[in-house]
Order: structure tokens, then C-alpha cells, then sequence
């Protein structure tokens, strides 16, 4: 069950980081509302995963993963461009955040 909260906790984080781009600096009030709720719910299911995971992987797999979600949901919604240095960032994480879990379970 820990991993099924880990994963909403990402959904929000990618919803939170994207959402604080909508809001222009929180003068936009509904997009501010959102991204406040959305703020609110990846602190909560993270808290709710880390009950059973180990903090160190816990975050690094919601933080890891949320910024390659928000970097590709920020191309698709924002436009941004997606670069062969973001793209071996992508993997980095990823081989750190499998290396964390491979750890934790040795």
C-alpha cells in the first residue's frame, strides 16, 4: 500500500509544480487553489507511504520521479524543449532512485 500512496504523492507533486507555473506568481486565484490542494495532498500520501518505506527512498523516489513527470508534462502543456542533458538527467535519477531501493532491501 505504501507504494500506491508513493505513486499519488507523485501525481501531486507533478500537479503542484505545474500548477505553481499556472498561478503567475499565485495572482491567479483558482489555479492557486489548486495547486495548494494539490500541495497538500502529495505531503499527505507521502507521509501516508513513508509510514512503511524508508525516508531516504521514500522522497528521493517522489522527488526523482515527480521532476521527470513535471519536465515532460511541462514540454507537452508549457512547450518547453526537451534536451539530450535533461534526457541523462532523466536517467540518472532514475538509476539513483532503483540503486536507493536495491539498497534498502539489502
Amino acid at each position: 500500500m505504501a507504494w500506491v500512496f508513493l505513486a499519488v504523492a507523485i501525481v501531486f507533486e507533478i500537479a503542484f509544480a505545474l500548477g505553481t507555473n499556472a498561478t503567475k506568481g499565485f495572482t491567479r486565484l483558482w489555479p492557486s487553489v489548486f495547486t495548494l490542494l494539490a500541495a497538500a495532498g502529495g505531503i499527505f500520501t507521502l507521509s501516508q507511504a513513508l509510514r512503511t518505506l524508508d525516508v531516504g527512498v521514500g522522497y528521493t523516489i517522489w522527488t526523482g520521479i515527480g521532476s521527470i513527470g513535471t519536465v515532460v508534462f511541462g514540454a507537452v502543456l508549457y512547450k518547453e524543449k526537451i534536451t539530450l542533458p535533461k534526457v541523462l538527467s532523466f536517467a540518472a535519477i532514475i538509476a539513483g532512485a532503483v540503486t536507493l531501493k536495491l539498497a534498502a532491501g539489502a
